[in-house]
């Protein structure tokens, strides 16, 4: 209990789980009421595609539209909640060193990487290939796929609703806190896209960090 008491909460000392990504690879975790998420951007500019799904019930998934209307916002940041399609908060957003985070330009896909960067560019790793290797874990698969969040993937919308993704404003260390409102299955694809800039054209490790309440 003493040593217990001498490591300092919000430490990675006190956390429950520590854990590398590597460049291009998925993870999830399941996570508890309670217990924060943060992801770190190791070395900056890397983009980190995220999906959200109620333990209770997988149908009950994080919905980028509700959350979006709900905030009348159209980025993610300090103090965003995260909302499900059934319209309750599965998350917020607690501590956020980078300053915004996007949820309209959705994940690549080999499809995409086709249409967007080449047909030479189809069978290139791609973050839904990555979310539904993560996803066959839990019993679910390509139609539970819906719109993700992109953290510190920099995505300028226009006036007129136009956007693009363009280059991180991400630095080496910069990090996002997830803490969860209810029981959730958060799956990550560490995006493993080189054609356009939100990685840098250049993949990199990422961390992540689950604390729970009490060592907060």
């Amino acid at each position: 209990m003493i040593v217990e008491a001498s490591v300092p909460p919000g430490t990675e000392a006190s956390a429950v789980y520590v854990h590398g990504i590597p460049a291009e690879r998925p993870w999830s975790q399941v996570l508890r009421k309670g217990q924060t998420l943060r992801i770190i951007d190791s070395q900056g500019q890397q983009a980190v595609d995220a999906l959200l799904y109620a333990i209770a019930d997988p149908a009950e998934r994080y919905s980028a539209q509700d959350t979006l209307r709900t905030q009348g916002s159209a980025y993610i940041e300090l103090g965003t909640r995260l909302i499900s399609n059934k319209g309750r908060v599965m998350a917020r957003i607690t501590a956020d060193s980078c300053g915004r985070h996007d949820t309209s330009a959705g994940c690549c896909s080999c499809e995409s990487n086709a249409v967007r960067f080449g047909e030479a560019t189809r069978y290139q790793h791609a973050c839904r290939e990555n979310f539904i290797l993560e996803l066959s874990k839990y019993g679910l698969g390509k139609r539970d796929i819906v719109a993700n969040l992109n953290f510190f993937m920099n995505v300028p919308i226009d006036p007129n609703g136009n956007f693009t993704v363009v280059d991180g404003i991400s630095a080496p260390g910069n990090h996002v806190d997830i803490g969860m409102e209810m029981d959730v299955i958060f799956v990550i694809s560490n995006c493993p896209q080189v054609n356009n800039p939100c990685n840098g054209f250049d993949p990199t490790p990422i961390r992540v960090v689950i604390w729970d309440e009490a060592r907060l």
